[in-house]
């Protein structure tokens, strides 16, 4: 079973394809030193990312060249 589940995480964004760019760039971040804005049960980046994404800590901005 995925934790947050898809269906939560897809009221966040617009689209599965958003979510997924998002989520990896969010992921990147962290990995590269961004500090975590939750506390989270998980050391994965990734499930970081999505559970930050879940609890809106972090929001994305649509441009033309992609997402901000």
């Amino acid at each position: 079973m995925i934790n947050p589940s898809m269906d939560e995480l897809l009221k966040k964004v617009d689209s599965k394809y958003t979510l997924a760019v998002f989520a990896a760039r969010r992921a990147r971040e962290i990995i590269d030193g961004d500090s975590a804005m939750i506390e989270s049960g998980s050391n994965k980046a990734v499930t970081i990312a999505l559970e930050e994404i879940l609890q809106s800590k972090v929001i994305y901005q649509r441009t033309k060249t992609g997402i901000k």
